[in-house]
């Protein structure tokens, strides 16, 4: 298990997610999945986490850019918390080398329902026990695919100069951002 505080995937007394492995498979197959996928993502780890903080550095400039962002890291009077800023910043850390490493499996499930609850009033603020927005707008949770895509691929040509492979890497972090951002938008819509 990892020892960034809050960061608990491998806990056995996490809930089961409410996506099962079939709905998982479909999600998959509907953002063009490939069994190549994986594979392209352990290369995109290859490159990315050893630039894990300057990419952090890229994301968090964005959302201390933009207020309606940085509120959701903020006090009710409208002052970020740096203590929750460096503790959501540690377990984005760890949330990079886990798509790129992680098998999408039962487990990986269980973890991306946790994270997802945590952008709900279910549990945000409970993990660094702050008292700031009681959740994040799932409009920016999908928003945020953008970003989380498009600041990548600069990180990745530093190291991907074959145009085909950089596409292919590329595409299969677009991929999983997509994956991870539908997942967990399903705390949010009953109709999911």
């Amino acid at each position: 298990m990892s020892q960034t505080p809050g960061y608990i995937y491998g806990d056995r007394n996490l809930a089961k997610s409410p996506v099962s492995l079939e709905d998982l498979a479909k999600l998959k197959a509907t953002v063009l999945w490939s069994d190549k996928d994986h594979a392209l993502l352990k290369r995109a780890g290859e490159v990315l986490v050893p630039r894990t903080d300057r990419v952090l550095d890229v994301w968090y400039g964005f959302v201390g850019n933009l207020d309606h962002l940085l509120v959701s890291f903020s006090d009710h009077q409208g002052t970020p918390n740096a203590d929750y800023l460096a503790a959501v910043r540690r377990r984005f850390a760890v949330w990079i080398a886990d798509l790129c490493a992680r098998e999408y499996d039962q487990e990986w499930l269980d973890y991306q329902n946790e994270i997802a609850l945590r952008h709900t009033a279910a549990k945000k603020n409970e993990t660094d026990g702050v008292d700031s927005t009681s959740e994040i707008n799932l409009r920016y949770i999908v928003a945020f695919i953008v970003p989380l895509t498009i600041t990548i691929r600069p990180f990745l040509a530093e190291e991907i100069s074959d145009p085909d492979e950089l596409d292919a890497v590329y595409h299969a972090w677009l991929k999983a951002v997509t994956l991870t951002a539908t997942l967990w938008a399903q705390p949010y819509s009953p109709s999911w």
